[in-house]
């Protein structure tokens, strides 16, 4: 298995800054995504990862190693690329070779690490086909077989799943999981899409403009982020004026929420109350003692839960996540006045309060 080093990496394309001094330790064996908004340089970031472009400034250490100035042949990488690009007049285990073949590895062995690969990825009985033959998921599998065709150390991916739909994106991630970690295979994972990421990896690092925001695990990431990109990019975010009270409540609203106040907060006028939808509880008046009041302004089904979007005093809105089976039990409707409070302890607190 292979450790991987950045150490301040720059790049820029003309006056834009893709890539401004990241630096980023993957442990071996880790499975990595880097999550972020189109533009945010986390492809270039992938590419540099791979020898495909080479940074202005900044190392790219393997095991210690440095390899930025090597071409990508020499570096013993992977790469899935987001339009898979495979061979339209290869058959799938021509696909698969391709590497193996350009390495000039013998018949035999390029025969055995095919079927090998095809059992991995569930391709067997497919080898004879052409791309065109098979169905997205099926291409994406090629794709993914002929990037770990050579064994190598460590494989990048380059949002892999993006031209597929919700239910087979959420299949593959899986099965794409479950084969790294078969294989122990160092990997770095590109996505926009948050879900994916907090679904498929070990640790996430969150990207805007450039620079990486918080890197942590999946949980933590969603928890605690650590500053407000963060908090309103991975999932949805209240984010709400209040001060705090002391160490152990913050008033949010006219009443006030039990959570931890970091010290550094105590002493504001002014703070920022992140609050997520499933934290949110809501009851009819009188049934429950109140915290805050709002008006139901719209209520959307979505299946397991319904969400709804409240207006509350100051010319704020708060969105609230409830099971639909404890909606039912509410009793209440659009246009209902209703009162609202939060899980002690889950509001995460951040300097600022314009909201």
């Amino acid at each position: 298995m292979t450790q991987v080093r950045l150490r301040n990496i720059t790049k820029r394309f003309g006056a834009t800054v893709a890539v401004a001094d990241v630096t980023l330790d993957i442990a071996s064996g880790e499975f990595i995504c880097l999550l972020g908004a189109s533009g945010c340089g986390k492809t270039t970031l992938l590419r540099i990862l791979g020898g495909f472009a080479r940074p202005d400034s900044g190392e790219v250490l393997a095991n210690g190693k440095r390899v930025d100035t090597l071409p990508p042949n020499q570096r013993e990488v992977g790469f899935v690329f987001q339009s898979y690009a495979l061979f339209p007049t290869k058959t799938v285990a021509e696909n698969i070779g391709f590497g193996l073949a350009i390495r000039r590895r013998s018949k035999d062995e390029i025969a055995r690490r095919v079927a090998e690969l095809c059992d991995l990825t569930r391709l067997r009985g497919m080898e004879g086909r052409y791309p065109h033959e098979l169905s997205g998921g099926q291409q994406q599998r090629v794709a993914l077989a002929r990037a770990l065709a050579p064994e190598p150390s460590i494989l990048l991916l380059d949002e892999p799943l993006s031209a597929l739909d919700a239910k087979i994106r959420a299949h593959l991630r899986t099965e794409i999981r479950g084969i790294v970690d078969r294989l122990k295979v160092t990997t770095v994972y590109v996505t926009h899409d948050q879900e994916e990421a907090l679904a498929i990896a070990d640790r996430v690092a969150v990207m805007d403009a450039g620079r990486i925001l918080q890197v942590d695990s999946p949980m933590n990431v969603y928890l605690h982020p650590a500053q407000r990109f963060v908090a309103d990019f991975v999932g949805i975010n209240n984010a709400l004026p209040g001060r705090p009270l002391g160490a152990a409540s913050v008033e949010v609203n006219g009443f006030a929420l039990d959570t931890t106040v970091p010290e550094p907060l105590r002493g504001a006028t002014s703070i920022l109350v992140c609050i997520r939808p499933e934290h949110v509880i809501l009851a009819a008046p009188g049934a429950a003692p109140p915290g805050g009041t709002g008006t139901l302004a719209a209520v959307t089904f979505a299946g397991a839960t319904v969400r709804v979007r409240l207006a509350v005093p100051g010319g704020h809105e708060l969105l609230a996540d409830v099971p639909t089976h404890e909606w039912q039990a509410l009793g209440i409707a659009q246009g209902d006045t209703v009162n609202w409070r939060v899980r002690p302890g889950t509001p995460v607190l951040l300097p600022g309060g314009n909201g």
